[in-house]
């Protein structure tokens, strides 16, 4: 179960406010976990000095101190500030967050299987999983959830976790929903066997044109590889696709055995793809394996300042080996790798173990020590300018490394693109984020309200076709003005155009799924239209 606009994909159509997209990357993009059973973080280790003292000073503190306090925030607090004297990445996962990352990293977690925004403080349906335990139960787009079990969660403030609480649980267990549908008077009543839902790192694929393909990789999960397989298979056998825009903006990374697994299907065999080492890592070479299936010609792959960690891995690969075209902003600038190790409180430790390296010996990682701005860098590259001009990109190692052609890159400050994409941030305001944030609830009242049918039969003609009426618009900015943002008609002049797009391609999805939001959205789009250009240009790629 999914709110719906808290989805990394609805970030990807402006990203420069992308700090929490960031942050995310701060918890991922590790190698897969390798839990030791002799390499456990535990405080009170009678082999550890410091972890002893540390026991010491918190019974003290928990057994004498003039105030009650909670022990275990304090302990929390005490790892935390530990951990800060490394470096960002590295983290303590507590038990209570260890299964919601887990959930995320696995490609899977167990629920109900639906897609939900909040309409005026009530739960509507957007979408329900093919094949899932709601839709086989029979709920619909637009259902409006009223109770969970015993639980009253129409008309009531409730926070996200609590939802998560009354709607996962383990396969096989049930639960009872009261759901409202349309303009019935009465709630209908399902009782839902929960099942194991996937969560899809690989959100759409399809043809741009006639041979070039488009695949956008959300995260770097441990079924991005197999999904990456499924998506491109039709596209190589049904619609002869020779070319392909891999677009990872907005991907904070996972996993790097996904990735590069992913990087074979793009090489031939024995090409280093990246290499990684640290103080008690011996190096270790990842190479393509050689059991690439498709014959891919020309590759431009889109990243941008969210594009993090295994993203970068794919980037550098394939701009170290001219491989293909990297378009758009300089990424986040991840080069650390973690391991995972299970805690004896029931969290985890994510330590940062190695830093990994392109093929042609750039370490990517920016610089963080004793910068206390590193997890608003994207508010910095915003103030400076750098989003929107390449000229104010600021190379942060002007040590030299050279692509395969012979061509210079630099390190130190993530992925410096091919092709650069700026910015139109002329619309970005605090009053445009918030329009776009209603948009999703409008989306699903307006379809609510009008028959579906009067919509064109296929997506090919909703594209063609379909414009948001400014009859439509104007009931988003009355519902937005009674969800108290006041309308600014100079900052709507400027944003306008873009609400609409957004408005049609949220409709899009609703009504032909990721496809058609996709479609949308990349209608209009710099990025995906200059990776044509280029892939359409024949430009010389070396392949070996």
């Amino acid at each position: 179960m999914m709110q719906d606009e808290n989805s990394p994909k609805w970030q990807i159509r402006l990203p420069l406010m992308l700090a929490a997209a960031l942050t995310i990357g701060m918890f991922i993009g590790q190698q897969l976990p390798r839990y030791d059973s002799d390499v456990l973080f535990q405080m009170g280790n009678p082999g550890s000095v410091s972890g002893g003292t540390l026991d010491e000073i918190l019974r003290y503190v928990q057994s004498k101190y003039v105030d009650s306090v909670d022990i275990d925030d304090v302990k929390t607090g005490a790892i935390d500030h530990l951990l800060e004297q490394l470096d960002p990445h590295s983290v303590y996962i507590s038990p209570e967050e260890l299964q919601a990352v887990e959930d995320d990293m696995s490609g899977e977690f167990e629920g109900v299987g639906i897609e939900y925004v909040f309409v005026d403080d009530t739960m509507q349906v957007v979408s329900v999983f093919p094949g899932g335990p709601s839709e086989m139960a029979g709920m619909l787009p637009g259902d409006k959830i009223v109770s969970i079990g015993d639980t009253v969660v129409a008309g009531v403030k409730i926070e996200n976790k609590e939802i998560f609480r009354y709607l996962r649980g383990k396969k096989g267990t049930q639960v009872a929903l009261g759901v409202k549908r349309g303009r019935e008077k009465g709630l209908r009543s399902f009782t839902i066997t929960r099942d194991i839902i996937p969560v899809h790192s690989v959100d759409v694929a399809y043809m741009l044109d006639e041979h070039t393909g488009y695949i956008k990789v959300n995260r770097f999960s441990a079924t991005t590889y197999r999904e990456f397989m499924e998506a491109l298979q039709p596209l190589v056998d049904q619609k002869s696709l020779q070319n392909l825009v891999l677009d990872l903006r907005g991907n904070p990374g996972g996993y790097l055995n996904e990735a590069t697994d992913l990087l074979s299907q793009l090489f031939p065999d024995g090409k280093l793809l990246v290499y990684t080492k640290g103080r008690t890592e011996a190096r270790r070479d990842y190479k393509s394996n050689g059991r690439a299936r498709f014959n891919i010609q020309n590759i431009a792959v889109l990243i941008d300042e969210g594009s993090a960690s295994a993203s970068e891995i794919v980037a550098g690969a394939i701009q170290d080996w001219d491989r293909g075209w990297v378009v758009g902003r300089r990424s986040f600038g991840k080069g650390l790798v973690q391991e995972q190790y299970p805690l004896g409180d029931g969290g985890a430790l994510r330590l940062t173990v190695a830093r990994y390296y392109t093929p042609s010996g750039r370490s990517i990682q920016r610089a963080y020590k004793h910068n206390e701005e590193y997890s608003h860098e994207a508010e910095r590259r915003l103030k400076s300018g750098e989003l929107a001009d390449a000229s104010k990109i600021t190379i942060a190692d002007s040590t030299q490394y050279y692509t395969g052609m012979g061509r210079v890159v630099y390190g130190g400050g993530g992925i410096y693109p091919d092709v650069f994409i700026p910015l139109d941030t002329s619309f970005a305001s605090d009053y445009f984020f918030e329009m776009r944030q209603l948009i999703p609830q409008f989306v699903a009242r307006w379809l609510e309200q009008n028959d579906r049918k009067l919509l064109p039969a296929d997506l090919n003609s909703f594209i063609r076709d379909f414009q948001v009426s400014d009859a439509a618009f104007d009931g988003f900015i009355a519902f937005a003005d009674k969800q108290g943002v006041k309308s600014q008609p100079a900052q709507l002049a400027k944003c306008r155009a873009e609400l609409k797009h957004q408005f049609k391609a949220r409709i899009a999805k609703a009504l032909y799924r990721e496809e058609g939001l996709y479609r949308v959205l990349n209608d209009d789009d710099p990025a995906v239209e200059k990776a044509q250009q280029l892939l359409k240009s024949g430009q010389p790629i070396v392949k070996k």
